[in-house]
């Protein structure tokens, strides 16, 4: 079984924990209704890239 041969100090063990912490989603403004919706998703609108494409 492996044993790690030095005690892992609390700045290598914090700096591999800072990349779990949680992210804002991006979000990406329609130019035709102004609303915020999530990147390469269609709006609540139905608009996608500026283009309607749900009726």
């Amino acid at each position: 079984m492996a044993v790690p041969a030095r005690r892992t100090s609390k700045t290598k063990k914090n700096n591999r924990r800072a990349n779990q912490k949680l992210k804002q989603p991006n979000l990406s403004r329609d130019p035709q209704t102004g609303e915020y919706h999530l990147s390469h998703h269609v709006s609540a609108d139905g608009y996608y890239n500026g283009k309607k494409v749900i009726n």
